[in-house]
């Protein structure tokens, strides 16, 4: 008789996701590179750099979007390349986020900066784990993700520091003697992990074929947002990942609506 355990390890092995056990160079780079952009952050956190180090959490985003799909384009999905994407992203948008808000304006605030960092860091190791936990589930769908995604709160966090020094403020400023910096920071970084965790659907992308014909206003409207970001990157990825950010309230809110 096959205990349970070996059941699984039996249904793991046989399943597509799990059987290539290669590994390949063309997706790994870009791990690598969205690995290296996180790292990368760290470290210019550490030297007060936090410019640069909100610009390399946005590069691992865009590495790690790529890495995806690339490996489906080419079909060069593998095992370790699943596993070192796990592990990637645990770097990039756990610790080097929650570090950078840490330093940049949470320090101050002695145990509760500490405990709000370690709670999104902590946070974005639950997501990662329910995520590959749920990878071959076919009941799940695809459309939309379980929560909020890693790379997503991580950029909205980069995104508020890295608007916040284009407008020359300090982490640790207070303005009109009452709204003080590290105390939105505090609030901002609690509520990207909670909303990593929580059951919030969020819009994956995932349903977007790249090979299909799309009509000329489409083309449009992605040149037009090329040109909105490249005019002042900070405010509008910044705004976009708190709309996103914000989706997953809305929908359930839509939903609760409905439902009555």
């Amino acid at each position: 008789m096959i205990e349970p355990k070996q059941k699984t390890l039996r249904r793991n092995a046989d399943s597509p996701s799990l059987r290539e056990r290669g590994i390949y160079l063309l997706p790994n780079l870009f791990t690598s590179a969205a690995l290296f952009a996180g790292f990368y952050a760290i470290v210019q956190a550490m030297n007060s750099n936090f410019e640069q180090a909100a610009v390399a959490i946005f590069i691992a985003m865009v590495m790690d979007g790529l890495d995806g799909r690339v490996a489906r384009m080419t079909n060069t999905q593998s095992a370790f390349g699943a596993e070192y994407d796990s592990l990637s992203d645990m770097v990039s948008f756990g610790v080097a986020p929650a570090l950078i808000l840490y330093v940049w304006a949470l320090k101050p605030l002695g145990k509760l900066g500490w405990i709000a960092a370690f709670i999104y860091c902590a946070c974005a190791a639950l997501r990662l784990a329910r995520f590959n936990t749920k990878l071959d589930d076919v009941n799940q769908d695809k459309r939309y993700f379980q929560g909020l995604p890693s790379p997503a709160a991580a950029a909205l966090l980069a995104g508020f520091v890295w608007v916040s020094y284009e407008y020359g403020v300090n982490g640790r400023d207070v303005f009109f003697g009452v709204l003080q910096m590290k105390w939105m920071a505090w609030c901002i970084t609690v509520f990207a992990g909670a909303s990593m965790v929580s059951d919030l659907r969020y819009y994956s992308g995932k349903d977007i074929n790249l090979k299909a014909s799309v009509p000329f206003f489409v083309i449009l409207g992605i040149m037009l947002g090329f040109v909105l970001i490249s005019y002042s990157p900070p405010e509008v990825l910044f705004l976009i990942m708190a709309i996103y950010a914000l989706s997953g309230y809305v929908m359930w809110l839509r939903g609760k609506f409905t439902a009555r």
